[in-house]
C-alpha cells in the first residue's frame, strides 16, 4: 500500500526523472496554478509517465487562497480543470487543493466554502484538500473533501488516519530538483498517467447470479479490506455496516468505502457508530452501481459486518 513519492514546484528534465527513478521514486506530485514556471507540463506529464512513475496534482496561488470563499473555489477549479484536460489527467482523477497556512477551526468554514465552489466545478468525487491535520481531517470529517494530503506541518506530531498521502519531511533534493517526501497511505491516492487511471481495484463483473443473493460478511479483528464485490448494476441500493466495537468498549470503526460505477470508483469515507454498533450508506447513484470494496482506515480491532441491500 505504501509508496514514496515526491512534491516540487518546478519542471523536472530528464536527468531530474532519472535521478527520481534511481531513488525509488513511485510517483511526483505537481502543480497546476496561474504561475506557470511551476506548473506540470504536458511533456512532464510525458515523461514521467514513461519512467513509470505516477502523477498527483494540487492546485496552489497564495497560500491562504481557500479563506477566499464559494466564487473563488469555482474559478480555481475551472482553471484547474483546463490545465488537467492539457496534461491528459483522466476524469475521474482527484485534485487537491492547498490550504497552506496553519488554518484555524474558526477558519473552516470559510475553507469548507471554498471546496464547495470547487465540488461545483469538479464534482465532489475529484475534490482533494492539501494542509495540515485540522483543516483536513476537519474537511474530509464534514464531506467537503473526498481526498486528504496531509502535511506533517502544523500537524502536532499526529496524523489522520484517512488521508491518502503523506507529506513527510521537507526540504530534500534528487536531480537537482528542491523537494518534499511523500507516501501514499492508501492504494488508491489520486494518482494517474495521461490518460490513464490505476486499475486499484479489480472491474467488478456485473451479472447477476441469483435474485436471492445478496453480498454480506465481515471485516474480522486485524484484517484491512474486503475482495471488491460485484453487483447486479441498479439491483442494490444501501450497504449496511454492523461492529462489535461498542461492545469492547472501543472506539468507533472508521471505514473507506469504494463504489464502482460506470465511471469508475468513488470513494466515501464512513464512521460506524461504536454506541449504536452500526451505520448504512446509501448510494447516491443506485442505477449505475455495480460494486464496492471496503476497507478500513483506522488500524483498529473489532469485527465489522456488511450486508448490501
Amino acid at each position: 500500500m505504501m509508496s514514496f513519492g515526491v512534491d516540487y514546484a518546478q519542471v523536472a528534465s530528464a536527468a531530474a526523472i532519472r535521478a527520481f527513478v534511481d531513488h525509488d521514486v513511485k510517483f511526483a506530485c505537481r502543480y497546476y496554478s496561474r504561475s506557470s514556471w511551476k506548473n506540470l507540463t504536458p511533456a512532464e506529464a510525458r515523461a514521467l509517465a514513461a519512467a513509470g512513475l505516477w502523477i498527483v496534482t494540487v492546485w496552489e496561488t497564495a497560500a491562504d487562497r481557500a479563506l477566499a470563499g464559494h466564487a473563488a473555489g469555482a474559478d480555481d477549479a475551472a482553471e484547474a480543470l483546463a490545465q488537467a484536460k492539457a496534461c491528459g489527467q483522466p476524469s475521474d482523477r482527484p485534485i487537491y487543493f492547498a490550504v497552506d497556512f496553519d488554518a484555524s477551526a474558526g477558519q473552516q468554514a470559510a475553507i469548507n466554502t471554498y471546496l464547495d465552489g470547487c465540488a461545483s466545478v469538479l464534482g465532489r468525487q475529484r475534490v482533494g484538500i492539501y494542509g495540515g491535520y485540522g483543516p483536513v481531517s476537519r474537511a474530509m470529517q464534514g464531506g467537503h473533501a473526498e481526498w486528504g494530503w496531509q502535511t506533517y506541518a502544523w500537524s502536532g506530531g499526529r496524523w489522520y488516519g484517512p488521508a491518502e498521502l503523506q507529506q513527510y519531511s521537507n526540504d530534500h533534493v534528487i536531480g537537482g530538483i528542491g523537494l518534499d517526501y511523500d507516501r501514499s497511505t492508501a492504494d488508491d491516492f489520486g494518482q494517474w498517467k495521461p490518460g490513464v487511471s490505476p486499475n486499484v481495484h479489480p472491474a467488478p463483473d456485473p451479472t447477476p447470479t441469483t435474485e436471492d443473493d445478496m453480498p454480506s460478511g465481515q471485516l474480522a479483528d486485524g484484517q484491512d479490506a474486503i475482495t471488491p464485490i460485484a453487483l447486479p448494476r441498479g439491483r442494490y441500493k444501501t450497504i449496511g455496516f454492523t461492529c462489535d466495537n461498542g461492545l469492547q468498549g472501543l472506539p468507533p470503526a472508521k471505514l473507506r468505502v469504494a463504489v464502482h460505477r460506470k465511471a469508475g470508483w468513488h470513494t466515501e469515507h464512513v464512521t460506524v457508530d461504536s454506541a449504536q454498533g452500526q451505520t448504512v450508506v446509501t448510494f447516491d447513484d443506485p442505477a449505475t452501481t455495480d460494486g464496492i470494496s471496503v476497507q478500513r482506515s483506522d488500524a483498529g480491532t473489532g469485527h465489522i459486518g456488511y450486508e448490501v441491500s
